[in-house]
């Protein structure tokens, strides 16, 4: 009787024990590391180049891509013109896109494994091999050396790896300007991902969203089998499942495994980015304003637009997480995430006086380049 009343309880709350499942715990949680990692390494990098030479400064600036206001609106019809082109001539480009995207994937890999290395090394960053730095080097040879062992294996904890040195990248080296073009861009994304995770079967006759997502490529070292006549394990390496998403296996049951695309990181991640410099911008030109530098109780204690928008972004995963349970079918993250991150965010900022800045005026330094040095959230 205790075994079927526990069988009969465990069917009523099925819902809860799937929510709560190792895969979706991990999504959850590694998203928002990769978010907070990679808007804290961008504010550091912002830091340093202010701490910088000029001449230093444009050196090291250099990598960094602000967006305006006509890329936000471009880029969701750019992105739907690729993923046209992924659907329709996917098995004509599938070799190329594979290539390309272990090379990007092994230059973001490195950029997120300089920090550990500088770590290990005792951060020492003198240039050994022209502008590079030992540390860098070592980063970018372990970097190539996960995705060639990716290559050969096709195992999606590598994948994993690589996508997550990918969302820090696009975190950290691209940035978003003004609220204006940080709500221009999310509202475009989500009006992407609805369109094409929702309504393509009806014009496609197929999820055009969740088939790109999940096809595989040819292994490139099988095409060179073939183009070299060479049999062995060359010929027989697996496909590939390309780092657009992350992966999480379920430790619970086997063969369940919950997926996060790289776009419903980095795109809130590019959002909670600018807060957190907007923050720092904030906090700093406070300090310049009273001539000393509060103590943590007086700001750090309170909530900030980070805060707010962190939060935000996990209860928009929360919820994105149960309509897929609910549903039993694949959902657009965005459509839970952009209104969970931006809608407050928006009130916040009204309620505080900030929203007419934060639309449209840009960071202005404070005097002595103090943005960022000492901020703490």
């Amino acid at each position: 009787m205790a075994q079927v009343g526990a069988n009969m309880e465990y069917q009523e709350y099925k819902w809860a024990y799937s929510i709560m499942d190792s895969s979706r715990v991990s999504a959850c949680l590694i998203s928002m590391l990769l978010i907070v990692y990679g808007s804290f390494r961008s504010l550091n990098m912002e830091r340093e180049a202010r701490e910088k030479s000029e001449r230093e400064k444009e050196a090291c600036l250099l990598d960094v891509q602000t967006l305006n206001t006509m890329q936000a609106l471009c880029f969701p019809l750019g992105s739907s013109a690729a993923l046209l082109v992924m659907f329709f001539f996917f098995d004509s480009v599938q070799t190329l896109v594979a290539i390309c995207t272990a090379v990007v994937a092994c230059a973001a890999l490195a950029f997120l494994l300089t920090p550990l290395c500088q770590y290990v090394a005792g951060g020492s960053r003198a240039a050994l091999c022209g502008r590079y730095s030992a540390p860098e080097l070592a980063a970018a040879l372990l970097a190539a050396a996960i995705v060639t062992v990716w290559v050969l294996t096709g195992h999606w904890l590598l994948m994993d790896a690589m996508g997550m040195g990918l969302c820090v990248t696009f975190i950290a080296l691209i940035r978003l300007p003004s609220l204006k073009v940080s709500t221009l861009l999310l509202t475009g994304l989500l009006l992407y991902d609805v369109f094409w995770v929702f309504f393509s079967s009806y014009i496609f006759t197929a999820n055009v969203m969740v088939k790109v997502a999940t096809r595989p490529a040819e292994n490139p070292m099988n095409v060179v089998a073939r183009r070299l006549q060479l049999g062995g394990a060359m010929r027989d390496a697996p496909k590939l499942s390309l780092p657009a998403k992350l992966v999480f296996p379920s430790m619970h049951h086997q063969g369940h495994f919950s997926m996060l695309g790289l776009g419903d990181i980095v795109m809130p991640g590019l959002l909670l980015c600018f807060v957190l410099r907007y923050d720092a911008y904030k906090k700093a030109t406070l300090v310049c304003q009273m001539g000393q530098v509060p103590g943590p109780r007086s700001m750090g204690s309170r909530l900030t637009y980070f805060h707010c928008s962190l939060l935000g972004y996990f209860l928009g995963l929360l919820t994105a997480t149960v309509s897929a349970e609910v549903f039993k079918a694949a959902q657009p993250a965005l459509l839970y995430l952009v209104p969970f991150t931006l809608l407050p965010l928006l009130t916040m900022a009204y309620v505080k006086g900030d929203l007419r800045r934060m639309w449209s005026e840009p960071f202005i330094a404070p005097p002595n380049g103090k943005l960022g040095a000492d901020f703490d959230v």
